[in-house]
């Protein structure tokens, strides 16, 4: 806040806030002219086709006779007497004449206001024909005394007018609810459904408005909104000479005030407008006309004349009062000198004074010294250039002393010399716009925890950063941070201490990084730090890489505190220079992460630059994973199967382990694919098929003499877990296989337990209810959460094969191995012992209390043939020698 306002381009945010300031510094100016007082000094014969339609007194078709009429209709008939051309009427609706217009087959149509889009397709006049208003008009029962009122009403407007568009603006911007705005082709049709209840208020111009609100029994609004200048205009690039013709006819006729254009108006009942020379300014030229009529005329029916246009200039004068008073912006005048000329309401209850009590007196009396400082020198800029200034500041006033951002917008206004005598100011406040914009960049681009860039930022830093270098030549740096065992931390202390510890970290990262560098948190616990700006050199730029690298690591060996513990951690870092990244971003990063595991598989705690060897690994890894795509579109995989043994040698169930059969290296075991499969996403669609495959074989097998009543598990990943569709997968490949999902058991690891349990619970009772069955593999190895496996709906237990390699030579593996069966045998499920390969080890686990096993000893992973031809000899191994 209370930063130099400065000439800006108006961003896309603003520019719509900018075309309504438009509309205020019009009137505001024209408000000013009319109280300072200014002086305002062919073809042969054709057709001219021109558009009509019902909006009297402006244009319409009188009845009976439905022959042309009003204002705007006996202006064009008397422009075209005086250059011989033929006028041919041509009635439409309002949108239709529009149409007509802009492909050429109307040459010229009246009434059009101005707006940026419709100057797209139409050429205006450079003189406007009329200037006016638009207002509310409303039935009788219905309350409508302000904008805010419009919530819950239905209001007609005409297709395709100004208003429509306007309006739809408006509602948007004050955050309107239930306003229904229904087109209508014509006003007379928005004027009859307002009168027989279908709509609550129909939205016009003035004129019309007044002219028919009686007729139809409704009642004018205190609403009024919209101020537009009324055009003849013809289709883009047709009939200049058309308007260049009407706007040289205007122009002389609007400097006479007893001319034919004034008696149009007068005989009409329409408004006047302002001098041609702010003629963009809609409510000054009556009061200069009467001004002069006053002065140099006296004769009776001219002061008639006058006092009748004085009345006009009175009403238009309050209405424009109101609407100043009523905007939600600053609007001001000062002269050359800074003193106050007008302020409209909001500016006075800003500045803390009635208007009356703030005109002649100095912005000095209202601000500290360095906002006047800043306000003298921006009014300075703008009266000494004589050019339009917009800026964005902060202000602040004695009375209200609370810094808030504006969009300030400085208009010079001239005298009839072409000298600025004072200055028009608005201030669309956009204090609380500006604070959402940033809150709404602050979630997009940087990360809640931290506080730091994410990885969307992170990416188009890192993009520019490359650009850079590309131009530059200076070389930069990537580093890739990786906290060692936080895993171990956060599951056994729980996320809330593992996020405290993520905190602390990035503020101890931030203390070792330079000022133009750019540290982020990817996610987890990943973090980036990007150097730009190095020496050209490679090796110079790879010793300030490691020196800052170095500073890393030591910043992080100090204990943590978190919460009534230390905590001690350190970090793997691999380091990429740009010059090897071949200007590609996601490279770059694959670079600095092959670098980072290096120096985990080293040792940890240390910080490692790729290098070529590490590029042989990715090349690799690159073709391992065009070959498993490819694999997976042409369904290269078949499913091995394990069989499971209960204690009297008993087949009770078997496990699918799914392998590659590579068309070049043969049957792939899965640990040469499942981690890229996993890292890739790949895993989705591999365990689509899995599941769908398993299902076929349970559904063959629900005949056979032996199989019919084992148990198929299946392995499924944790991505799969978080896939929202993973249900209705599962339920879709028992349905489609005809399969009795009894005999399906899915099979989880304890990783899987540790994210989103709640999500997870949910989704095996989901398919708990159809029968499925859940066991929990390599229970043991992992971290899981007593509390958790209560709560989870689980039939078996799997003792990880770790523990059953060594228990007849280790005694910590066999008290392991007791305490599992105690824990299944506690929450009633049942257990099974995976990795059994020695008559002594089943017999061991017998003693125990095991009565399931998995293993060598009774049957290898086999094609389902195999399995089949070979199930009687392997179900019964012969007794221990």
């Amino acid at each position: 806040m209370g930063r130099t306002p400065r000439t800006t381009r108006l961003s896309a945010t603003n520019r719509t806030r900018w075309h309504q300031v438009r509309f205020w510094l019009v009137m505001v100016a024209g408000l000013a002219a009319a109280i300072a007082g200014a002086a305002f000094a062919g073809a042969g014969e054709r057709t001219v086709t021109v558009g009509i339609y019902q909006n009297p007194p402006k244009i319409f078709l009188s009845t009976p006779g439905r022959q042309p009429a009003g204002i705007l209709w006996d202006i064009l008939t008397r422009v075209a007497a005086r250059h011989s051309w033929r006028l041919r009427p041509v009635p439409c609706a309002w949108d239709q004449c529009l149409a007509r217009l802009r492909s050429g087959k109307l040459d010229v149509m009246p009434d059009v206001a101005y707006s940026d889009r419709r100057a797209r397709t139409l050429d205006f006049g450079a003189v406007p024909a009329l200037y006016s208003w638009s207002e509310f008009y409303r039935a009788p029962q219905v309350v409508l005394n302000s904008i805010k009122d419009l919530a819950g009403k239905r209001i007609a407007v005409l297709k395709g007018s100004v208003q429509e568009s306007y309006l739809g603006t408006l509602i948007h911007e004050y955050g309107l609810r239930d306003v229904t705005l229904l087109p209508v082709a014509t006003l007379a049709e928005g004027f009859q459904m307002t009168a027989d209840g279908e709509t609550d208020a129909v939205a016009t111009n003035y004129l019309y408005g007044n002219s028919r609100a009686r007729r139809y029994g409704l009642d004018r609004t205190p609403i009024t909104f919209q101020p537009a200048q009324l055009y003849y205009a013809t289709a883009r690039g047709r009939n200049a000479d058309v308007l260049a013709a009407i706007d040289q006819t205007l122009n002389r006729w609007q400097s006479s005030p007893g001319s034919y254009y004034y008696r149009t108006l007068a005989k009409w009942e329409g408004p006047p407008p302002p001098p041609p020379g702010l003629r963009r300014l809609w409510l000054g030229l009556g009061g200069l006309g009467f001004l002069l009529i006053l002065s140099v005329l006296a004769i009776a029916w001219q002061r008639r004349m006058v006092a009748e246009k004085t009345r006009h200039i009175r009403i238009t004068e309050e209405k424009l009062a109101l609407i100043l008073d009523n905007v939600d912006a600053h609007i001001l005048i000062k002269d050359p000198q800074s003193r106050y000329q007008y302020v409209n309401r909001r500016t006075a209850e800003f500045l803390g004074a009635a208007p009356e009590e703030i005109i002649g007196r100095d912005q000095s009396d209202f601000f500290d010294a360095e906002i006047v400082q800043r306000l003298q020198a921006a009014d300075r800029e703008v009266i000494e250039a004589g050019q339009v200034l917009v800026t964005e500041t902060s202000l602040r006033s004695r009375a209200n002393p609370e810094d808030r951002a504006y969009l300030v917008v400085r208009q010079p206004l001239r005298d009839t010399r072409g000298q600025v005598y004072a200055l028009c100011t608005i201030a669309t406040d956009f204090t609380d716009h500006k604070l959402a914009q940033e809150k709404i960049s602050q979630l997009a681009f940087y990360d809640p925890l931290t506080g730091l860039p994410n990885r969307a930022l992170f990416l188009e830093r890192a993009r520019h950063a490359l650009n850079n270098f590309q131009r530059t030549g200076a070389e930069g740096a990537l580093l890739y941070i990786d906290l060692d065992n936080f895993k171990v931390l956060n599951d056994t202390r729980g996320h809330s201490k593992g996020d405290d510890l993520l905190t602390q970290v990035a503020r101890r990262l931030s203390t070792t990084v330079r000022a133009n560098d750019t540290l982020a948190r990817l996610g987890g616990d990943e973090f980036v730090l990007l150097m730009e700006n190095l020496d050209p050199d490679c090796q110079h730029a790879m010793t300030d890489a490691e020196r800052v690298g170095t500073k890393v690591l030591q910043a992080l060996r100090p204990p943590f505190a978190l919460d009534g513990f230390t905590h001690t951690v350190s970090a793997s870092i691999g380091i990429a220079m740009f010059s090897d990244a071949g200007n590609r971003v996601d490279e770059l990063l694959r670079r600095a992460d092959m670098a980072m595991y290096d120096a985990k598989n080293d040792g940890r705690d240390r910080l490692k630059f790729f290098n070529s060897a590490m590029q042989d690994v990715l090349d690799k890894r690159t073709l391992l994973e065009t070959e498993l795509r490819e694999a997976i579109r042409h369904q290269d995989f078949v499913l091995y199967y394990q069989p499971q043994i209960d204690a009297e040698g008993a087949l009770i169930g078997m496990e699918a382990l799914v392998r590659w059969n590579h068309p070049d290296r043969g049957i792939q075991p899965p640990r040469t694919f499942i981690p890229l499969a996993e890292s890739t996403g790949m895993i989705l669609q591999l365990g689509d098929w899995i599941v769908r495959s398993a299902c076929r074989q349970l559904a063959l097998w629900r005949n056979h003499p032996r199989l019919s009543g084992a148990t198929l598990a299946v392995n499924v990943s944790a991505r799969q877990l978080h896939d929202p569709d993973f249900v209705p997968r599962v339920l879709a490949a028992l349905d489609e296989a005809g399969a009795p999902p009894e005999r399906l058991q899915i099979e989880l690891t304890e990783s899987q337990l540790i994210d989103d349990t709640e999500t997870l619970i949910g989704r095996m009772l989901a398919l708990r209810e159809h029968g499925i069955r859940f066991s929990l593999d390599d229970f043991g190895a992992g971290y899981s959460s007593l509390s958790h496996l209560k709560r989870l709906p689980l039939n078996h237990l799997k003792i990880d094969q770790s523990f059953v390699r060594d228990l007849l030579t280790d005694p910590n593996d066999a008290a392991i191995v007791r305490t599992i069966l105690a824990l299944g045998q506690s929450l009633d499920l049942a257990v099974i012992a995976e990795g059994v390969e020695t008559f002594e080890q089943r017999d061991i686990l017998l003693k125990m209390g095991c009565t399931r096993f998995q293993g060598y000893l009774f049957g290898r992973p086999s094609p389902v043939q195999i399995l089949e031809a070979d199930l009687a000899a392997r179900l019964n191994p012969p007794a221990t020698p």
